[in-house]
């Protein structure tokens, strides 16, 4: 591994990267052995295979920071700047560290934490946990914490510091929890907090904007609790905590328990209520049944009346489960638990019909085995056909029925972005080409096939929407359109997604209408498209910029 430079500068990272880059399109040997060494997308492959991969920017990028010890490119630059912030005020840095600790629900930004790069600036500046009883408490060292303890017993339970927390808030919602070997560190803090009188019911408000870290949303509390449970979803902290007198009913920590089912087991066995949670249909978003199965057996009810909300537009948990494509066993599980097969969408869709509309035959097998079945109109036909890509039924019914899909109303609509948000790529094209409306908004944000597009990362369902008539510029649930779109999922990089290429999205965009695109003279990191500054990623900047004919960023 590599060390950095002292001082090390953004620019000069982006030069080696650029430079990488193009060694490796010269074929150069070195570079290609440093990819196969250093990507994961490159190991173990020949050097043959690895110039086969057409190798992009944001590759060498992650080989460059993965080369200084860091797991993205994100992370590496994190690190320079708060590093750079270093060499100010000490109470500066200390601010950003915790920052990088901490997720906006505590610090009250957008930002995503940064555990890693937060381990890393305490190896270059090991003094911040004597500086900063805070530092001390998200980095789980104990010496300090014991320290504040013997000069003020009643620091347990007083809110303080630059982040306004309770001592035992700040050590379990630290996201170092994250990091094996900070873990066991955090637990001796809690367990030494709990032991000198500390309220394990102890919370703070929620700082996510809108709310902000002077103005908390009181209305969403954030225990210590949920932040064994819910964030770090550590059991040895959850069961610590219970065992210690935590309410399990703090409102969050069952929800947010779910993606770890040793803390979920923990919280029901402690009587956390799965009643107005919204925790079962949460379950439903998770390809393993496992949490689902928990929930129903501790009294979760599968005919739960749905809430606001975008999984209202279903109804009962059984209809959300077919809608978004869940497994056979999410099925059985809710009908063993005693879900009413017969089930109805508000617009009188029943649950047989919605299986066959979504192409789940299988599921619809076992509706039917459980009593459930009713006709299929020709419209049904037409619509499971294009949820099944099966060109030659649609064609057949739609040869029947020409119409077809141009009266189309309601539900049978979202199928277009809903098929584009599974990644049903076949499905999506069929259905274009035989007339469906390309602007139907679905999917659990209310977006258009080409904003799922966007989001995935999916250049060529992308540049065949925008060839067929897309526009950029329809809005979803969440008020922006496919740049907003392109713009979060550029820089935050969901993941699940086969090789998103979200430059190859910007260069579509461009090619199909995008307005004209400069620079941002006031923010280097941001572009302006209509006056309106906008973030991406590095390398989709520079791809919107070039397919623009606009200078690029100076560096």
């Amino acid at each position: 591994m590599q060390t950095l430079p002292p001082r090390a500068h953004p620019d000069h990272l982006k030069k080696q990267a650029k430079e990488l880059l193009r060694l490796y399109r010269d074929g150069d040997p070195q570079a290609l052995a440093r990819l196969i060494q250093s990507l994961p997308a490159a190991a173990h492959r020949t050097a043959a295979e690895v110039i086969a991969l057409q190798l992009r920017l944001h590759d060498a990028q992650s080989c460059i920071a993965r080369e200084y010890g860091f797991s993205s490119w994100a992370d590496l630059n994190a690190f320079v700047e708060a590093d750079a912030v270093a060499r100010q005020a000490q109470s500066t840095l200390v601010r950003r560290w915790l920052d990088l600790a901490y997720g906006g629900d505590v610090t009250g930004n957008y930002d995503a934490a940064r555990p890693r790069v937060a381990a890393q600036l305490l190896l270059a500046h090991p003094e911040l946990v004597f500086a900063d009883v805070w530092v001390a408490c998200a980095a789980g060292h104990l010496e300090a914490v014991q320290r504040a303890i013997d000069a003020d017993s009643a620091w347990v339970n007083r809110v303080d510091g630059p982040l306004a927390l309770v001592p035992l808030v700040a050590v379990t919602h630290s996201r170092l929890g994250q990091i094996p070997e900070y873990a066991g560190r955090l637990r001796d803090c809690a367990r030494w907090l709990l032991d000198a009188g500390a309220d394990p019911d102890q919370h703070i408000g929620n700082r996510y904007p809108p709310a902000s870290l002077a103005a908390p949303d009181e209305n969403g509390p954030l225990s210590a609790l949920y932040g064994a449970a819910g964030v770090n979803r550590d059991p040895a902290l959850t069961a610590m905590l219970l065992a210690a007198g935590a309410n399990p009913n703090d409102g969050e920590s069952l929800y947010h328990s779910l993606e770890n089912p040793a803390c979920t087991r923990l919280l029901l066995d402690h009587g956390a209520r799965v009643s107005g949670t919204n925790a079962l249909r949460r379950a439903l978003d998770m390809p393993d049944s496992t949490a689902l199965e928990l929930l129903l057996a501790h009294g979760g009810d599968p005919n739960e009346p749905a809430g606001d909300g975008p999984t209202k537009t279903w109804g009962a948990p059984l209809l959300r489960a077919i809608a978004v494509r869940r497994s056979v066993r999410h099925i059985d599980a809710l009908l063993k638990a005693g879900a009413d097969p017969h089930a109805q969408t508000a617009t009188g869709v029943s649950a047989w019909r919605l299986a066959m509309r979504t192409g789940l035959v299988d599921v619809a097998e076992r509706l039917r085995a459980a009593g459930a079945h009713d006709a299929l109109s020709d419209e049904d036909r037409f619509v499971a056909a294009c949820a099944r890509a099966d060109a030659r039924e649609a064609r057949r019914v739609q040869a029947r029925r020409p119409e077809l899909p141009r009266t189309l109303t309601g539900d049978p609509l979202r199928l277009l972005p809903d098929a584009a948000a599974w990644g049903s790529d076949d499905a999506v094209r069929l259905m274009v080409e035989l007339g469906w409306p390309i602007d139907a908004r679905g999917g659990d944000w209310d977006a258009s096939a080409l904003n799922h597009a966007v989001f995935r990362g999916d250049a060529a369902l992308t540049a065949f929407l925008l060839e067929h008539g897309a526009n950029w510029r329809e809005p979803h649930g969440y008020g922006s359109d496919a740049l907003g779109t392109l713009s979060w999922a550029s820089v935050n990089e969901p993941a699940g997604f086969a090789q998103p290429d979200w430059p190859a999205c910007a260069r579509a965009l461009v090619a199909h209408g995008l307005p004209t695109i400069e620079c941002d003279p006031a923010h280097p990191e941001r572009v302006l498209i209509e006056g309106r500054p906008m973030r991406f990623s590095e390398e989709v900047s520079e791809a919107l910029l070039q397919a623009s004919g606009a200078p690029p960023a100076s560096t």
